[in-house]
């Protein structure tokens, strides 16, 4: 399993938008995909899941992913984040 944190800076953070352009990146990835803010997880291809954690602008979060491709999946997730969702 492979665990890394990232602060989401865009200003209003992972919102609809954001969070649909978010699940549609992790489901291109077999691995499973989690995403952990203050201690609660959820998957990372569901939108629900994602948009319940209310994650706003310059929240830390951990992405964390499991199986054969879960270096590219964190890695992939992680590049969407940095770059703001194009907001």
């Amino acid at each position: 399993m492979l665990v890394k944190e990232i602060t989401v800076e865009n200003q209003v953070g992972l919102h609809a938008r954001p969070a649909t352009f978010f699940i549609q990146k992790a489901n291109e990835y077999k691995s499973s995909i989690w995403v952990e803010k203050e201690g609660r997880r959820v998957n990372a291809k569901s939108l629900l899941g994602v948009l319940s954690l209310g994650i706003v602008g310059h929240t830390a979060i951990k992405i964390l992913a499991d199986g054969a491709d879960e270096q590219l999946a964190v890695d992939g997730l992680i590049k969407l984040v940095e770059s703001g969702f194009a907001e």
